[in-house]
């Protein structure tokens, strides 16, 4: 094979590791090199991994020559979100006071990656527990936007989406508690997917039944979405909402096959009242512009009842505080101030509160259900605008088209954060570049647990052009 091998898509990879044209000890050394290269400007991991994962390359080429039976993703490399637990290998979940911690085993989804042949070269960066849009801590500082050192990564899988872009590594597993899968990838011009509820068991999640967190697949192409959805789906006893959940043909549903006639996608730019740049309305349209040319009928659908940010909050926030208190109280010197505020704004959401934002989480649901009645797929911007600086504060005011906002969560990502709530697949794809060279980002929502047709939907979509042409310098 001619050509770096850190430029191809996993998918590519698997086709020459099956042919023997390369060895998955020349994958994993290229990986690792250019891991190093990029780790002090770009700083995606808290853990490499370089020793652990060469012998596992070595142990895969003598597989491979020896003509064994290879696993859907044999020697191909992978990084994991250091939120999700991997046997042997530390997992800090980007807090200090846990950064000794190593778990005993591998959170159900790496296991099954494992299983698979995937080899892990690392751990990336997380705010502290996955709890904010921006990926930086007290651990290790800031993860850097793969495109721009001087914009922010988005979160809280930073480290996973710029490692992806980047070309260190072709598929990241991430995590998704309000758009933590979506946000970066939208920053970071990559793929991300939220996938339906129980599409992928999560066996880390404490209160499983009311859970909004997904453990999930972040590549830079649909078609690796679809490898690793193939790969980590289905029941397992750990997650109620596995049980009972076919697996699909992700992977041959993924293909760029066919058009979009017969389909209706239902749009809308922002919930009322909520700004969006100048440069995503325009992608927008060019994106809507795209779907209608793979034959899509479109038709516009209000954003009323979908400002659910406190709603979202009084659930989430209530979770952490149940969490994180008793380790606020004991290594509060430890944590960020942004952690800490957050939990504190817990404080003032009562039992009734929390109650009544899940009956609102009810009702959402069923809106959503009412919308994807009559079309097939929901399209929105993943973000109103292009990622943030580098040194934005997550409680400081959010700035669009030189007017500025006070709250980054409700002004950046109103759209993420409804399909944590209700389930729904979501995911959001490479639609543009801002006048300021960075990534924008379209997000399609399916219909509940119809992961493989929005899989199918964005290939297509991902196919009508040549964006994934385009590298970070």
């Amino acid at each position: 094979m001619n050509g770096d091998p850190c430029l191809l898509s996993a998918t590519e990879l698997r086709g020459l590791i099956a042919t023997r044209k390369i060895s998955p000890v020349e994958i994993v050394s290229a990986v690792l090199a250019r891991a190093e290269a990029l780790q002090p400007e770009l700083n995606c991991f808290i853990t490499l991994c370089g020793d652990e994962a060469m012998t596992q390359a070595r142990a895969a080429e003598r597989k491979m020559m020896a003509g064994e039976p290879l696993g859907l993703l044999h020697g191909i490399p992978v990084t994991v979100k250091d939120i999700v637990n991997t046997e042997g290998v530390r997992t800090t979940f980007g807090a200090v006071p846990y950064k000794d911690n190593v778990p005993t085993e591998d959170a159900v989804a790496v296991a099954r990656l494992r299983r698979e042949g995937a080899i892990l070269i690392g751990k990336t960066t997380t705010p502290e527990f996955g709890s904010k849009c921006l990926t930086d801590s007290p651990l290790f500082g800031r993860t850097r936007n793969a495109w721009d050192a001087r914009r922010s990564s988005g979160g809280s899988s930073g480290g996973a989406a710029v490692a992806v872009a980047s070309g260190i590594a072709p598929l990241a597993v991430a995590t998704d508690g309000g758009g933590s899968t979506r946000i970066p990838a939208a920053c970071n011009g990559v793929v991300g997917l939220k996938q339906s509820n129980g599409v992928i068991p999560h066996s880390q999640a404490l209160d499983v039944f009311g859970n909004q967190t997904y453990v999930t697949p972040t590549t830079r192409t649909v078609a690796d979405t679809a490898l690793m959805m193939q790969a980590m789906s289905g029941e397992d006893a750990c997650d109620p909402w596995s049980i009972g959940v076919p697996v699909p043909d992700f992977i041959g549903t993924a293909a760029p096959r066919g058009d979009l006639r017969g389909q209706r996608i239902l749009y809308c730019l922002t919930p009322p009242g909520r700004p969006v740049s100048i440069e995503v309305a325009a992608s927008f349209k060019a994106s809507l512009d795209r779907l209608a040319g793979l034959g899509a009928e479109l038709e516009e659908f209000s954003g009323d009842d979908f400002d659910i940010e406190p709603i979202w909050r009084a659930i989430n926030h209530t979770v952490w505080r149940t969490r994180f208190a008793k380790l606020a109280a004991e290594h509060g010197n430890e944590l960020s101030e942004a952690f800490l505020k957050q939990l504190a704004l817990a404080t003032e959401v009562s039992g009734v509160d929390y109650q009544e934002a899940m009956f609102a989480r009810t009702a959402l649901f069923r809106r959503v259900q009412s919308l994807l009645a009559h079309g097939h797929l929901l399209a929105m911007p993943t973000l109103t605008r292009t990622a943030l600086p580098i040194e934005q504060d997550l409680f400081g005011s959010i700035e669009i088209d030189g007017a500025h906002f006070d709250s980054v969560r409700p002004h950046w990502f109103p759209w993420t954060m409804p399909f944590n709530m209700t389930g729904h697949p979501a995911i959001s794809l490479l639609s543009g570049f801002g006048r300021d060279g960075l990534p924008i980002g379209l997000q399609l929502v399916g219909r509940f647990r119809a992961d493989a047709e929005l899989l199918r939907v964005s290939a297509l979509f991902e196919a009508s052009s040549d964006l994934l042409s385009r590298w970070p310098a």
